[in-house]
């Protein structure tokens, strides 16, 4: 198959500008899995939190353009990554994972909301504490998928 160049740019690019959830998992039972991955996925996402907030916090003091560049870098790099916890736990966990018929269904559904609403919390602020109970939220999910 001969492509043109121009419509293979543009096919790039259409690749490029598809929101992450559209590369999230797909919602079938291909049964393909790594539970695990994803978990560790998580938790490099809050440590790329963890290291936003930090640099906020350094930058916040100083007004030049180019700390005030930075700030809004590190503002919205720390947005997408809670935001990509938010959509593994929605997108991923709560609708193929954790399943009704499981006896400890109750208190999966509540450590997986706590994940969100931690990562929800660390959009809303620019401290440590609610990065820090995000990693505690996730941790104490991650027992449930070792082994997957």
């Amino acid at each position: 198959m001969n492509i043109s160049r121009p419509l293979a740019l543009i096919m790039v690019f259409c690749f490029l500008a598809l929101p992450s959830a559209a590369l999230s998992h797909c919602q079938i039972p291909c049964g393909i899995y790594d539970d695990n991955a994803r978990v560790q996925a998580m938790m490099e996402d809050a440590k790329t939190v963890e290291k936003s907030v930090s640099l906020i916090n350094e930058l916040a003091a100083k007004s030049d353009a180019q700390s005030v560049n930075q700030k809004v870098r590190w503002v919205m790099n720390k947005e997408t990554h809670a935001q990509n916890i938010i959509a593994a736990i929605s997108d991923y966990f709560l609708t193929q994972r954790v399943k009704p018929s499981q006896e400890d269904y109750v208190e999966r559904l509540k450590k997986h909301h706590a994940v969100i609403l931690a990562a929800m919390k660390v959009k809303q602020n620019a401290s440590q504490a609610p990065v820090d109970a995000l990693k505690k939220a996730i941790e104490a999910i991650a027992p449930y998928y070792h082994g997957h």
